[in-house]
């Protein structure tokens, strides 16, 4: 059987913890900066946590991470 290809967008956005949770940065906080607000952009900074409804789909587009 055929090796399994990663998706190329998906590992370029989408990190692994130590107890398989899957860690993403938030969109919009890297142009047109001047307009938002100083909370919602120290906001954008932080890292989240792929939701378990979605983390099946994010383990289907990363197979060997």
């Amino acid at each position: 059987m055929p090796k399994q290809k990663t998706h190329s967008g998906a590992k370029k956005r989408f990190r692994v913890t130590a107890n398989g949770l899957y860690k993403r940065g938030h969109s919009a906080h890297s142009h047109l900066l001047t307009k938002k607000s100083r909370k919602r952009k120290r906001d954008l900074r932080s890292i989240e946590y792929i939701d378990e409804t979605r983390s099946a789909e994010v383990k289907r587009l990363l197979p060997y991470k």
